[in-house]
């Protein structure tokens, strides 16, 4: 058996013969890890997929719907934590400079090609939902 290095832990383990590209150990951290990076890559690339776990949260989300506040409650440091780590995420974004529509004399060219879309609130505060567009130039003259 050959021996790799864990992408994650980086220790070495031995692969295991049914899948020989393996890049993780069997360690369950690693496993989370694996599987947590292969739901993103697949969210961003399969908007099927990506609509799916949506509605499958927001069932769940309905079916607990003081899933969040009795957890607070149960952890506040947990929620103090994150209300202290959302204070710096917006004092950083207020620091941003953000560009006005006329900011620049002459607009550079836009360029065909894809883009995320991201809703901002009025806070400036992206959210999570986000949309994958293509923009193509087209000529109108």
């Amino acid at each position: 058996m050959a021996a790799r290095r864990c992408v994650a832990c980086g220790r070495n383990f031995r692969v295991l013969a049914q899948v020989p590209d393996q890049a993780y150990c069997s360690e369950a951290a690693c496993q989370r890890e694996r599987r947590k990076l292969w739901q993103r890559a697949r969210r961003d690339t399969d908007p099927d997929y990506a609509d799916n776990q949506t509605r499958a949260q927001q069932a769940w989300l309905e079916r607990h719907p003081d899933y969040w506040r009795r957890y607070r409650e149960a952890n506040p440091e947990y929620a103090e934590r994150n209300r202290e780590l959302q204070r710096q995420r917006n004092r950083e974004q207020r620091a941003r400079k953000i560009a006005k529509k006329n900011a620049s004399a002459e607009a550079p060219p836009m360029v065909s090609g894809m883009y995320r879309l991201t809703l901002a609130t009025d806070d400036g505060v992206a959210k999570m939902d986000s949309w994958l567009v293509e923009l193509s130039f087209v000529d109108t003259k």
